[in-house]
């Protein structure tokens, strides 16, 4: 977006109406007001190297744009390692990332703007040619709404747009007469159908030709979108209606984000991932700034510069404020549940969420963009590149890189905004590194491993559209530039709107729904744009103050953690306050900080107040509000018998164990223990259940690999050493981008903890049997028709290989209760005949799991002892003693000591005992709580 998007200026307030001048202007003077601040006090690139630079950025855009033209055309990309165009179905399928793909040369009308900014008027004026001579848009294609709205729509309007400037500047396009605005119109048409759902959310795909739901379509079976898919459509359809007059289709992309709006969870005021279009259900709870949701939160403040409806803009902070205190970690930026926003929802972040800072910037909250914008910066001083997506302790979680330009993108915003010359060193290692790692004879190729350095065979059209657009704006002076960028807005892919669309074609009712639904503070809608005297407070080192602590965030040689890293921060005096979901008790500078809170300084107090809301509110959260649903996996072979049940994670692809019958079967390591590469020991996982280790590849991936081997289902185990679901929160696994159809296997997740249980079990035991599930089974079910040992009632595991029944003292095991806060080690350091049934713990009845969605992997009891005697990690189960002495009791009169050689029952004689069982630990449970 241009930086003209600044909205009310400055502590003056801009009409609802305000011409597009006033706005440009109001918001052009708070960017120079923030760049005299900075001239007074960092030394400032010369112009002759700036220059160099934007020389540099075109001649890379030649290359880009000339082989692509040269070797490509009129295909819709360039595959820049073998020198060919990508044309849909004469390649490969690579899933749904072939969905922007729609033969209607997509790079072609991406970078038709880009021309315009890097001085390239000549070629601007072929290209529209071509585009209007070649283009083709009633393709039998089926094709995503989203991509090409945001690439192909918006590509027509932006070329649009400065076509229709050239041609007022009378050298330039004195023929052009609208015809890209046609084109825009007709493929606006072409994609109505989509919007044909009850609740106004549009279809993920169409297609071209036929539009939905027609049996040629191929396509209007889907019942999910994003959030970002539905939500990213104003800026170019109210645009389209504008400049037409034809109301129809802000119509339509204002129904869609009304939608959403009211859909948000009105207690966090946030909104899920992934919606049901039919229904307005939340399908994927989680909630982030980066993929899936991005450019919604980007869309309410941009149609608010573009179209001056305060509604959007008082939506806008209303999920800004929610971002601010449940997802921003600073520097972190961290998915969260949106019905428990205090509890995260993974550990990593995805590339995507690399736009805000950029938008903060556009907000005017400048000190959390910086941050932001340092900690990526630091990881791509680690890896040259942004992976696709990283940990919270900055390891690779997808090592892809497809030259996205969101941080180049933030980049831009922040020096516009700051003037500090940082930010052209900057953008200057964002050239060296491309050049240097990811150019190739043929254009630019994408990394397929940030790590390796290794490239894939793809130049997404973004890339010329947004990347150089960016980064030649960033060294270009005001008049290296043909037009005043001012009076344009960028759309999220970096197409020019221009402003004065505000006051055009104004036929839409602009119903003020938003207080319908919250109380608004007033406060949020202050200071949108960058005010010098708040944000710079007569410190021209103001920045630099902000980022000196994150110099080191990213360590090569130790990476720590989030705690760590605020730790450090704060000892340097430039660490946001403590937040109450990162305190602990047992850290000394915590409660060091919370002495003083209140004590020093009116600043201490705030933080104080802040910090006491948020404890209350994450207590609250915590009693009232329900964790993402587990799955179980139970181990119920031998000696185990169903008594040991493990957290697990569920997969966003496979079979669905909450929808289908759960999955038995014996578990087998894969080879390669990573699943990344074709198995070579298909014939050991063969209708077996394959142990996979997380990491190197996509979770998608290593599903397809063992399931091509002949697995009956999966279970990926964390790479983290000593991670546990008892201090992790549960994620679901994601896909790849790709369609995931193909996987028919359930896929559970568990960590390191909880795999380490079942790995120990392989060691010892010649084979262990799992069951995957939604949640744990009743051992009734589990073992209905066998005949059982006695000794799963009188446990004692010498008697297995005893001839008559030992002494009552030797008979019973040493039973274990555990709570949520305590740990059980299943295999413990003992002989394996001790250990393999010295303390077996008892799994949850499917009551229990229905109440207990966070029950930790070892919230379990084992067979009671023969003294009665309880014992816990940490003694503090004593209630409880009398309760289980009495069921010891039971136990021991109905059930007489037998050895495992001479004496089994049938299930239904122990079920009593079990149903005793339960019930003790259902009192437990109580007594817990």
């Amino acid at each position: 977006m241009s930086e003209a998007g600044g909205g009310r200026g400055c502590g003056s307030s801009v009409p609802q109406r305000a011409p597009w001048s006033l706005v440009a202007a109001t918001a052009a003077f708070c960017l120079v007001s923030a760049t005299s601040v900075w001239t007074a006090g960092a030394a400032p690139m010369s112009r002759e190297e700036r220059q160099k630079l934007g020389n540099q950025v075109l001649e890379m855009f030649d290359h880009a744009y000339g082989n692509y033209m040269e070797h490509a055309y009129p295909a819709d990309e360039l595959m820049p390692l073998t020198c060919r165009g990508r044309v849909r179905g004469q390649e490969p399928s690579r899933g749904d990332v072939d969905d922007a793909l729609g033969k209607f040369s997509l790079t072609l009308i991406d970078s038709l703007d880009t021309l315009v900014v890097l001085n390239k008027t000549k070629e601007f004026e072929d290209a529209v040619r071509k585009v209007l001579r070649d283009v083709n848009l009633d393709n039998d294609v089926v094709v995503s709404v989203f991509e090409t709205n945001i690439r192909v729509l918006g590509g027509l309007l932006g070329g649009h747009s400065l076509a229709i400037m050239l041609k007022e500047k009378g050298e330039y396009m004195q023929w052009y007469n609208d015809e890209l605005l046609q084109m825009a119109k007709q493929l606006g048409y072409k994609l109505l159908p989509a919007f044909n759902t009850t609740s106004g959310l549009p279809y993920p795909r169409i297609n071209l030709k036929f539009g939905i739901r027609k049996p040629e379509a191929r396509t209007g079976t889907e019942t999910d979108t994003c959030t970002a898919c539905a939500g990213t459509l104003i800026l170019e359809f109210a645009a389209l209606s504008r400049f037409t007059g034809a109301t129809i289709f802000e119509e339509y992309a204002r129904k869609a984000l009304d939608f959403l709006w009211e859909k948000r969870q009105r207690s966090s005021n946030l909104v899920g991932v992934t919606i049901n279009i039919h229904t307005g259900d939340w399908v994927r709870k989680d909630s982030g700034v980066g993929a899936g949701i991005d450019s919604y939160y980007e869309y309410l403040l941009k149609a608010y510069v573009l179209l001056g409806d305060d509604s959007f803009l008082e939506r806008f902070n209303t999920h800004y404020d929610a971002i601010m205190r449940y997802i921003s970690q600073p520097p972190l930026l961290l998915d969260v549940h949106i019905h428990k926003p205090m509890l995260n929802a993974r550990t990593w972040m995805d590339a995507l969420l690399a736009f805000f800072p950029g938008l903060q910037v556009l907000k005017g909250d400048i000190r959390p963009a910086i941050e932001t914008h340092e900690m990526l910066y630091q990881v791509i001083k680690k890896h040259n590149f942004l992976p696709e997506a990283f940990t919270t302790d900055f390891r690779v979680h997808w090592a892809q890189h497809p030259l996205r330009p969101e941080f180049a993108e933030s980049t831009y915003f922040l020096y516009k905004a700051t003037g500090d010359p940082y930010y052209l060193e900057v953008g200057k290692t964002l050239i060296e590194n491309l050049n240097k790692y990811a150019r190739v004879p043929c254009g630019f190729a994408a990394m397929k491993d940030v790590r390796t350095g290794s490239h894939e065979d793809r130049m997404d059209s973004f890339f010329l559209a947004e990347m150089f657009k960016y980064l030649y704006l960033l060294f270009a002076d005001k008049e290296d530039i043909i037009f005043d960028i001012e009076d344009y807005i960028f759309t999220t892919e970096a197409h020019l709107l221009p402003l004065w669309l505000s006051t055009t074609n104004q036929s839409i009712s602009k119903k003020n729904t938003t207080s319908e639904y919250t109380e608004l503070d007033d406060s949020n809608f202050d200071w949108t744009c960058p005010n010098t005297q708040i944000l710079f407070p007569n410190d021209p080192l103001y920045a630099q103050s902000i980022r000196e602590p994150l110099k080191n965030v990213v360590d090569k040689s130790c990476p720590r953690g989030i705690i760590r890293v605020r730790e450090e921060s704060f000892r340097s005096g430039a660490k946001p306050p403590l937040r109450a979901r990162d305190f602990m008790a047992t850290n000394p500078e915590h409660l060091e900080i919370l002495k003083k809170m209140g004590a020093a300084s009116s600043i201490d107090a705030e933080d104080g107040l802040r910090f006491m809301q948020e404890m209350i509110e994450l207590s609250s959260q915590q009693q009232k509000e329900q964790q993402l649903p587990p799955r179980a996996v139970q181990i119920v072979s031998h000696p185990f018998f169903g008594r040991v049940v493990l957290t697990a994670g569920p997969a966003q692809f496979g079979l669905d164990l909450s929808k289908h019958k759960e999955t038995r079967g014996f578990v087998a390591s894969s080879k390669p223990y990573n699943g990344c590469s074709e198995l070579t020991n298909p014939e050991a996982v063969m209708g077996k259940i394959a142990l996979i280790q997380r990491g190197q590849c996509m979770f998608a991936e290593k599903a397809r690999n063992i399931q091509n081997a002949g697995a009956i289902g999966g279970i990926v185990i964390d790479d983290n050493e000593g991670s546990s679901s008892d201090t992790a929160p549960l994620f679901q696994m994601a896909g790849d981008g790709k369609d995931t159809d193909d996987i028919k296997i359930p896929m559970l997740f568990l960590f390191s903890k909880e795999g380490n249980i079942i790995l120990d079990a392989i060691q010892e035991y010649e084979e262990v049997e799992v069951l995957l599930s939604d949640k744990a089974k009743d051992r009734a079910a589990i073992l209905k028709g066998k005949m059982i040992p006695s000794y799963i009632i009188n446990s004692n595991p010498e008697m297995e290989n005893e001839e008559q029944p030992s002494s009552e003292n030797d008979s019973q095991s040493a039973e274990q209760i555990t709570s949520s806060s305590q740990e059980v080690d299943l295999v413990d350091q003992e002989s394996p005949e001790e250990s393999s049934l010295n303390s077996q713990p008892e799994s949850l009845s499917p009551a229990d799991m229905d109440n207990a969605a966070s029950v930790s992997p070892s919230e379990q009891i084992s067979n009671p002892m023969e003294n009665h005697e309880t014992t816990s990690l940490d003694g503090e189960c004593t209630d409880l003693d009398n309760q289980l002495q009495e069921q010891s009791e039971t136990e021991e009169d109905s059930n007489p000591n037998v050895s495992w050689g001479k004496k089994v029952q049938p299930i239904d004689s122990i079920l009593a005992d079990w149903n005793e069982d339960i019930e003790a630990f259902e009192m437990m449970e109580k007594d817990e709580l």
